[in-house]
């Protein structure tokens, strides 16, 4: 009873982060695009129209990401559809996690590579795929199987694929509209200001509002970046809670983590626009480079302890937790 009010009240907390994440980074998007109009118009009418401007844009991208996004991350991952008969116990262990978690099916995928890793994506459940390396269905056994399958149907479950998608083109959008003002401004000096404002209060407050505009643009992706990122590692804490819900085995999921650990081998097909789906990082090892501000997976040796946690046993001791985290 303890664990399942941990699991819901996990789930509550996370989806309130996340909802808060669109607000802001969509807030942000506004205000920047707002900035950017006073600053290169010297006027009000200026100010919203690239505010309009700046919420269409994102709007129109969220849209082609919402109904194409997963295509394209599955084309950029190499990742080929399966069938039952080429990989019968993966269908299998899917098959009755899916029936736990009560959500369809997802597509089937592989990916022709060493390294162990997987990932979700889609926009909702019953548009979801499921892309899994051969080298983690080579190398994990069926219980360690059965708590990676059920992290990435978490992700289906609890909607973060569609989060994933969504608020990565958000984020994007910003970095995009810091990106042409920044540009302009160098090229063009920051355009012709309004001469009906050049002797006058105006003048200087298009001055103003322009410089804070050039400040907005510079910090305003990486802060959207940071607390993007800091939402998505409380996700995958939360997916691996839900996970241990799924199997009733919180020490399969375990192993597998611990196993990842000491796995070396770098992932050919992974790249930074698709690293935050992951199982885990697929860019860089999570020991000591899990703690950073820019990492999109907690470390490995967080993420086991939240799981002993939650099941009521003591942290990793010492000298195997330091052991993890030099693997990783």
């Amino acid at each position: 009873m303890a664990a399942s009010t941990t699991f819901y009240s996990e789930q509550s907390a996370n989806r309130r982060n996340s909802i808060l994440l669109v607000i802001l980074v969509c807030l942000f998007l506004g205000i920047l695009g707002g900035a950017i109009g006073y600053a290169l118009t010297g006027s009000q009418a200026g100010a919203v129209g690239a505010i309009v401007i700046a919420i269409v844009i994102g709007s129109l991208s969220a849209i082609g990401s919402y109904f194409v996004g997963d295509k394209l991350v599955l084309a950029a991952s190499s990742a080929k559809p399966v069938s039952e008969e080429q990989a019968p116990q993966l269908y299998n262990v899917i098959r009755e996690l899916t029936i736990a978690a009560g959500i369809p099916m997802p597509a089937v995928y592989i990916i022709q590579d060493n390294a162990m890793n997987a990932f979700a994506t889609g926009r909702d459940p019953q548009h979801s795929s499921i892309a899994i390396t051969t080298g983690l269905l080579n190398a994990m056994n069926r219980e360690e199987l059965q708590g990676v399958l059920g992290h990435e149907l978490s992700h289906v479950r609890n909607y973060d694929i569609r989060f994933s998608l969504l608020v990565g083109v958000l984020v994007g959008g910003v970095a995009l509209l810091s990106s042409f003002f920044l540009r302009y401004t160098f090229w063009f000096g920051g355009g012709r200001r309004s001469n009906n404002n050049d002797s006058g209060g105006g003048g200087a407050l298009q001055l103003i509002v322009f410089v804070v505009a050039i400040i907005l643009a510079v910090l305003a992706p990486i802060f959207t970046r940071l607390v993007q990122l800091a939402v998505s590692r409380q996700r995958e804490y939360l997916a691996d809670a839900s996970s241990v819900e799924l199997t009733r085995n919180p020490h399969g999921l375990e192993s597998a983590l611990a196993k990842l650990a000491g796995d070396t081998t770098v992932m050919k097909e992974a790249n930074p626009a698709t690293q935050h789906l992951y199982f885990h990082n697929p860019l860089m090892k999570l020991g000591a480079n899990g703690n950073s501000l820019f990492s999109t997976h907690p470390p490995l040796v967080a993420r086991i302890n939240r799981l002993r946690q939650l099941t009521g046993e003591a942290p990793l001791p010492p000298s195997e937790a330091s052991s993890i985290g030099a693997a990783s």
